[in-house]
């Protein structure tokens, strides 16, 4: 999207300088608004035209029969689906009685820029109306980052160059009409009309509806209050039924007038409180809102905006477009946590309706590590999340017939949404990625009460699982059989490496996690016997290794299998899943996305250098990348073992995921994960971080491309700025008294008074970059011909 000509570069702004139809979709979920509680899609003010309508509250879902052709034990009976709620975003516009719409008259400007400083949406655009009349239309519209119910728009027509009337309807519209499903798995599912009216408002400025949702008996409101004002006489009325409440005003403007209207909107939703409690919900939240009116929310927007770059901006010198995507990325996925507070992080956010509004591993793996170091209290509350969906998970893992824990592979609320069992069942990884999640966060902060409170009930549970899971083989080694590593193209398989290696840390935290929290540890049942057990299978685990190939196998048996016939598949015949049946998939060496090489990033202890390097030269002529949560890994590792320009490409694949649409379906909402995944190829890939214990470690190199790349981390106490240049890194403490680093293996003290400014030692020789599957070539970006 960001070639195309409308679309320009720039550092803290994407600006789109010509409305394009043909991708209006796209840029509704690039313009997206959300907080992690609220999302507004960045559909037009007035509604139409539009690609896919989207006003969603973090939660709200529909359930609907899974079909099976045959059905099975422990199959999920209902899935799970993110609804349309309620809209607030829409201000119609007539001037003189023509309706304001961008397909009729003449559009002579039209931009939109999104503002990642101030955290809002902004559109200008000058229309003349099929019977002449010119009018010049402003809006500014921001989801509080603050205010967590509200969202608002500040909404000004003006009249250019003759007098003219004009009417705005302002409205709350529920039961919307979505687009008609196509034939991508990929996309939600629609529901049509989810929402029952339970009650409708209107009096003065103020609005409001009430709706239940029809099978989930979710209540959800919305209000919205206005502030109107022109340079003469205005007339306002309200009314409302069922599905629309509306304000309507209407005045007459001079050449240079403007009309303004300032529209608060406050959403809500209870799966538990009356229809009056709702309504006072909504209420209320709106009148906080009012104290500080517009400005007031603008004001704390780029308040809490300027704190968090000061913490979280990635610096990037010697290209634009990265720059542009890394604070892109950097602005999304705080959307999509800062104000979740015990609630999923969906895989699209709130930015469309895409994957049906689920949660996956992608949120611990992706999403959260870059949290961690920059704004960890959301981490705090999805983790929290994680731990009040544990009757669920407990009920899943019992009807598996297994003990603790076994999460979903998808879901919305908690409970498993996957109708495809070899994912949905098998792929019990997303257990240790959560652990994972728990450990990171802990080791980041500190924070004790957190570990002792949450962590270790999700460490034991997890760890129950994995202990009941697998066995001990009769010399002793323990094996996690019949599972389905991240990579969904091998399924139910013996001894997935990734997830035996993250099993076992996961055994290994919840042990040392019960150790450091006895009292918390006897009254969740765990005593010294289970925990030895716990010790006992991490220290086995088998880790399926190929001695004539030197490599690692991604799972037992996987170097064996017939290799995908990657010449006879055709450009158009990706992704594979699409085009060729599972069963043919599963029994060949092809990779949909980084299984074993995300195992040598997040588990990167377990190997030695050649050994990175040889199962990264082996896996990446089989890795098709038909999954967006790939390049990022990828892009680690080829930076570890010296590949800087393949890697550059990755990072760039990552980046571009949603503002080039490289997966054609960024209509559907954002990649979350690909977003998070550019810092975690800044940061991990080119500025080498490693945090695997006590200490973190860096080992920094640039490629051809960048000139300089600078970041922050939290760590506990302290801030930590890494600044990389060519030949030499600084590392600054910025906040805390004291923090050791380690820098290529060598221990590194800051004490706050100066930098350490220290040589980058010279490369290893690489060799000859491996090669990719026929047409599965990362874009090129970097020094090899970009």
């Amino acid at each position: 999207m960001i070639t195309h000509r409308s679309y320009g570069v720039a550092p803290w702004a994407l600006r789109e300088r010509h409305l394009n139809l043909d991708v209006l979709p796209q840029s509704e979920s690039v313009f997206a608004l959300s907080n992690g509680h609220i999302g507004w899609r960045g559909n037009l003010d007035e509604g139409e035209p539009h690609g896919l309508p989207g006003s969603y509250l973090n939660g709200v879902h529909e359930t609907h029969p899974l079909p099976y052709a045959e059905a099975g034990y422990g199959y999920p009976e209902s899935g799970q689906t993110v609804i349309d709620v309620t809209n607030g975003k829409i201000i119609r516009l007539l001037v003189d009685d023509e309706p304001f719409d961008l397909r009729y008259g003449r559009l002579r400007s039209h931009e939109r820029v999104l503002d990642l400083r101030e955290g809002v949406l902004r559109r200008t655009c000058q229309w003349t109306s099929p019977a002449g009349t010119t009018v010049r239309v402003r809006s500014t519209r921001l989801v509080s980052l603050t205010q967590r119910a509200i969202a608002a728009v500040a909404y000004e027509v003006e009249a250019v160059d003759s007098e003219a009337r004009v009417v705005v309807q302002s409205e709350l519209v529920a039961n919307e009409q979505l687009p008609e499903r196509d034939g991508d798995p990929r996309a939600a599912v629609a529901l049509e009309s989810p929402l029952e009216p339970e009650e409708h408002f209107a009096d003065g400025p103020r609005l409001r509806l009430v709706h239940r949702t029809r099978r989930t008996g979710l209540r959800v409101g919305a209000a919205a209050d206005h502030l109107v004002t022109a340079p003469g006489s205005v007339t306002t009325s309200g009314e409302s039924r069922d599905d629309v409440a509306r304000l309507t005003a209407t005045t007459v403007l001079e050449p240079g007038q403007t009309l303004r209207v300032e529209k608060l909107v406050a959403h809500g939703w209870s799966g538990t409180r009356s229809l009056p409690a709702v309504a006072d919900q909504v209420d209320a939240a709106l009148s906080a809102a009012a104290y500080g009116g517009w400005q007031g929310l603008v004001d704390e927007q780029r308040a809490y905006l300027d704190d968090f770059w000061a913490r979280a901006d990635v610096e990037v010198d010697g290209d634009e477009e990265i720059q542009q995507a890394v604070r892109f990325a950097l602005f999304h996925v705080l959307q999509a946590g800062a104000r979740a507070e015990q609630r999923a992080l969906p895989a699209k956010g709130l930015t469309g309706s895409g994957y049906d509004g689920h949660a996956f591993w992608d949120t611990e793996t992706f999403v959260l590590p870059l949290l961690t170091y920059t704004a960890p209290g959301a981490v705090t509350e999805a983790l929290r999340w994680r731990q009040n969906t544990l009757p669920a998970a407990r009920e899943r893992a019992a009807q598996l017939g297994l003990k603790g824990a076994a999460f979903p592979w998808r879901t919305i609320d908690g409970s498993e949404g996957s109708a495809y069992w070899p994912a949905g069942t098998a792929a019990f990884h997303v257990n240790a990625d959560i652990a994972d999640a728990v450990v990171r966060h802990t080791l980041v902060t500190g924070d004790t009460d957190f570990e002792r409170d949450t962590g270790l009930e999700l460490l034991v549970e997890t760890a129950r699982l994995w202990r009941s899971l697998g066995h001990h083989d009769p010399h002793g080694a323990f094996h996690i059989d019949g599972v389905t590593g991240p990579d969904e193209y091998s399924a139910v398989v013996d001894d997935n490496t990734y997830t035996n290696l993250m099993a076992r840390a996961n055994l290994l935290a919840a042990a040392d996690a019960a150790e450091r929290h006895p009292e918390r540890a006897d009254r969740l049942g765990v005593d010294d016997e289970e925990s030895a057990a716990w010790r006992d299978a991490a220290h086995a685990m088998h880790i399926p290794y190929d001695p004539e190939l030197g490599v690692h196998e991604q799972h037992a048996g996987f170097t064996r299998h017939q290799r995908w016939d990657f010449r006879g598949t055709r450009a158009d015949q990706y992704p594979l899943m699409l085009h060729f049946p599972y069963f043919d998939l599963y029994r060949k060496q092809v990779v949909k996305q980084a299984d074993l090489v995300l195992a040598l990033y997040k588990c990167g202890d377990r190997f030695d250098e050649e050994q990175v390097a040889r199962d990264f030269a082996y896996y990446e002529p089989l890795t098709v990348r038909d999954s967006s949560l790939s390049a990022c890994c990828q892009a680690v590792i080829a930076a570890q073992v010296g590949h800087l320009d393949l890697a550059y490409d990755y990072l760039t694949e990552a980046a571009m995921m949603d503002l080039r649409d490289l997966e054609n379906n960024t209509r559907d909402g954002l990649h979350i994960a690909s977003l998070a995944g550019t810092w975690t190829a800044l940061v991990a890939g080119f500025g080498g971080m490693r945090h695997q214990g006590p200490v973190v470690d860096f080992a920094p190199r640039l490629p051809e491309r960048l000139s300089r790349l600078a970041f922050s981390l939290g760590l506990r106490d302290t801030c930590l700025r890494v600044e990389i240049r060519p030949r030499h890194v600084t590392y600054e403490l910025v906040g805390g008294d004291s923090l050791t680093i380690r820098h290529y293996g060598e221990p590194v003290t800051l004490d706050g008074e100066k930098p350490r400014r220290l040589d980058i030692p010279a490369a290893r020789e690489a060799g000859p970059p491996p090669e990719q599957p026929p047409h599965r070539r990362p874009g090129r970006r970097g020094g090899h011909g970009a």
